[in-house]
């Protein structure tokens, strides 16, 4: 098949990024042509500060250099600005008349700056700040002359600023606002920055208009006239007064444009042969400035590109970092509030800090810091993710370290770490390791920086520091991505949810047919990616897609525990925790017999007998004459029961009953993770059921059933989910809970947080709120565990006895 033609117009870090994501999935697809205005390849827009400020060159922050377009067979046509579109001949035009046919056609016209329409708009030494060329006047005249003036006090034009003045020039910055950053700052946090900039030579001038600029003798810009008459002297005017996205070229090709291209969720324009990317583009009524939304929208646009059409944009929430040397700053989201609003302010002004946390109806909307930004990136998932938090309302403020991550703890100094300071100890890497990746590699992401350093690829205890690191090194351009949106693993770019809905509504029905089909990066998968598509194929296409052995985790593949020292756990099945004295008598002749060292009653009121040697395993099974408890395994594990009405005085239901029932419903019951359910007789709640993923209590009138339960390194307290009548009925809603739970939940996701990402209302409606579809859900649960085997009974019958002994040896 011959190659379609992709023309691209803008050579930007939004297109080329959209181009990288192609090449990854369908690198054979396209005969790529790239017209850019610039002479330069795709360089870091977000770094020119540092350039500015003497801290990096031109060529430190290239991205892609000329060979990388070569190495792709990418036709580049540099310093060459596209004049017209034929959309009737389908071919793009620049101004010395070269010329391209496409068949596809990918807008990345980016922005422009806004001149203020003033007069002396257009002298000589009067610039915008967007581009390489615009750096290059700056510090040559830095060099030559001694005054600048800034108008605007937004991120650029305070980081023209704070370069100009690193570079030895006196300069006055110009705001029309009452205080700085106003769309990213509350007042409060803009007057503290304001001190900071002021501590550090720099001069305002805030609330006042420019009138106009003034000539020299020579001709050049010489002075700043403000409204009220004041007038600076200014050897060179740097406007920073906001930008706007470059439509022209599209508006006069018949493009419809309104604040930008505007284009859908998959980035196409009115046209739909015309993609567009980055800040020229209006989604839904927004466009974006900021480069992680623009990633973002490259990815879906590499996506529907390559002829899969499974992403969909629907819009970023953003975040900013100021990117000033020794300023901390970080604002998300609403964070002015309203009178539906509640704040949570600390402002601690000798010390340099402020916090204010918007909230409204228990979740994170909006939020500024100042001075102490470690959590940032921590408040932006709370907000992202849309999280309940109520529980830990009261000690929000004091950050992550305080909540019991233990992935995150303690008050990160990473950005007072010295160079060589180790960040990853599993790994040996260190800080200057990493933001040397960042700045030379152009990293945008933790995933980034665990591809390209390992740091945070073990244990992941250094995730929290990378993401500061990151966050510190290229401020705005860093955004946590949502729980939802984060990669299976290092072989794909395609989330859980992308990996779901291919496998549904293709159809796919192997593990190497999803590889094949989402273009893996690797042939085999790995350890994270091979154990999640094989849980997604089996609980998509039950008794269709095949259990892949090789794809389980070691305990699932040996049904037992392995221990530390090699050895393994044994836990037989116990329904609902009840047992008699003949399964007692075989637990201790097999204990005897095989000289088991350790015998544990559990939490699940189970007997767990440890220090079983691999070799013994089937034997152990066949002497206890007990089904597997799978103890091991992302399955059902236990229903702990209490004694219930059968022995209780205070019993209201037949707990024991009602738990034998439940784990025999669900024996076999593989998931996204282990399940644990509890029944409690009645309120007294002594099976604490509270704490588990399905906790059924018994009351007078029947039972109330609590879902989203956790008791592991954070607890948490299950939600009150319906009461229902009778045993059926506690059944069938419990079936169809887990079964929307097995469907909708990521591989390694517990109950509580998938909760967490769908909302319990989502779930409620679906089974509570909806007959049909919870006794659908339910049949299908039913149907699929029908004759489930039990693990140990098919080994000890010699089934899969050969691959067993080959999987686990």
């Amino acid at each position: 098949m011959s190659k379609q033609k992709l023309v691209m117009v803008g050579n930007g870090m939004a297109g080329v990024r959209t181009l990288e994501e192609l090449l990854k999935i369908a690198p054979d697809r396209y005969q790529i042509t790239v017209f850019g205005a610039e002479p330069h390849p795709n360089y870091n827009r977000i770094l020119l500060s540092p350039v500015l400020a003497g801290e990096m060159t031109i060529q430190d922050i290239v991205l892609n250099d000329h060979a990388w377009y070569a190495q792709h067979g990418i036709t580049l046509h540099l310093g060459k600005k596209v004049s017209r579109i034929d959309r009737v001949q389908r071919q793009v035009i620049a101004e010395d008349g070269t010329a391209a046919d496409y068949d596809r056609l990918l807008l990345a016209t980016g922005s422009t700056p806004f001149i203020l329409p003033i007069p002396g708009n257009d002298l000589p030494g009067v610039i915008s700040y967007r581009d390489i060329a615009d750096t290059d006047v700056m510090i040559d005249a830095a060099r030559r002359y001694r005054h600048a003036v800034v108008i605007g006090g937004g991120l650029l034009g305070l980081e023209a600023a704070n370069g100009l003045k690193l570079r030895g020039m006196d300069v006055t910055v110009i705001h029309l606002s009452d205080w700085l950053l106003e769309r990213q700052l509350d007042e409060t946090a803009g007057r503290m920055l304001q001190k900071s900039l002021e501590d550090r030579g720099l001069k305002f001038l805030l609330g006042r208009q420019t009138e106009m600029l003034v000539a020299g003798e020579s001709g050049r810009v010489a002075a700043v006239r403000l409204k009220e008459g004041l007038e600076l002297p200014a050897e060179l005017v740097v406007m920073a007064v906001g930008i706007r996205p470059n439509t022209a070229l599209a508006e006069a090709a018949g493009i419809h444009c309104q604040r930008g291209i505007v284009v859908n969720d998959t980035l196409q324009t009115f046209d739909p042969k015309v993609y567009a990317v980055g800040e020229c583009v209006a989604h839904r009524g927004v466009a974006y400035g900021l480069v992680a939304p623009l990633f973002e929208q490259g990815k879906v646009a590499a996506n529907h590109l390559a002829h899969y059409g499974i992403g969909r944009y629907t819009g970023s929430v953003t975040s900013t970092k100021l990117k000033v040397t020794g300023i901390d700053l970080f604002s998300a989201g609403d964070f002015f509030g309203d009178k539906d609003t509640e704040e949570i302010v600390l402002n601690d002004a000798a010390a340099g800090v402020y916090k204010k946390l918007v909230i409204k109806d228990n979740r994170l909307v909006g939020g500024v810091l100042y001075g102490d930004t470690a959590d940032g990136p921590w408040y932006f998932q709370l907000l992202r993710d849309r999280q309940d938090i109520h529980e830990m309302r009261d000690h929000l403020l004091f950050g992550q370290s305080h909540v019991g991550d233990v992935g995150h703890q303690g008050h990160s100094k990473a950005a007072a770490m010295s160079e060589s300071a180790e960040v990853c100890g599993c790994n040996g890497v260190s800080k200057g390791s990493i933001v040397k990746a960042i700045k030379e590699k152009g990293l945008f992401s933790l995933d980034d920086i665990k591809k390209h350093t390992k740091a945070a690829s073990s244990c992941g205890s250094c995730a929290g520091l990378c993401e500061q690191i990151l966050s510190a090194t290229i401020g705005g351009a860093y955004t946590p991505a949502a729980s939802n949106r984060k990669p299976v693993c290092a072989c794909t770019d395609y989330s859980h949810q992308e990996v779901r809905d291919a496998i549904r509504t293709q159809r796919l029905l192997t593990i190497d047919s999803v590889m094949r089909f989402l273009e893996w990066t690797t042939e085999d998968g790995c350890d994270k990616c091979r154990p999640a598509l094989n849980y997604y194929l089996i609980s998509t296409w039950p008794k269709e897609a095949r259990d892949d052995p090789r794809s389980r985790l070691i305990n699932e593949r040996a049904h037992a525990n392995i221990q530390k020292d090699g050895t393994y756990s044994v836990v037989p099945r116990m329904w609902g925790g009840l047992t008699t004295a003949a399964e007692l008598r075989r637990i201790a002749d097999v204990a005897d017999k095989y000289q088991v060292p350790t015998i544990k009653v559990t939490g699940g009121q189970r007997i767990d007998l440890l220090g079983i040697r691999k070799e013994d395993l089937i034997s152990v099974w066949k002497d206890l004459e007990m089904p597997s408890g799978h103890a091991y395994g992302k399955s059902i594990r236990t229903v702990k029961t209490c004694v219930g009405a059968e022995h209780c005085r205070f019993g209201t239901q037949l707990a024991m009953a009602m738990g034998v029932k439940l784990e025999k419903m669900l024996f076999d019951m593989y998931s996204p993770h282990k399940v644990k359910l509890a029944v409690s007789g009645c309120p007294r709640n002594c099976a604490e059921a509270g704490i588990k993923d399905v906790g059924v209590i018994g009351v007078d009138s029947g039972y109330e059933l609590y879902v989203g339960g956790n008791g592991g390194i954070k607890t948490e307290v299950a939600q009150f989910f319906v009461k229902v009548k009778g045993d059926d009925e506690v059944l069938e809603y419990t079936g169809a809970f887990l079964q929307l739970y097995r469907e909708e939940g990521f591989y390694l996701e517990r109950t509580c947080h998938w909760l967490e990402r769908v909302g319990l209302d989502h779930a409620k409606s679906r089974v509570v709120e909806d007959d049909d579809n919870r006794k659908a859900l339910y049949a299908r649960l039913l149907a699929e565990l029908q004759g489930a085997p039990d693990p140990w009974a098919e080994r000890i019958a010699g089934v899969e006895h050969q691959e067993y002994e080959a999987i686990v040896v």
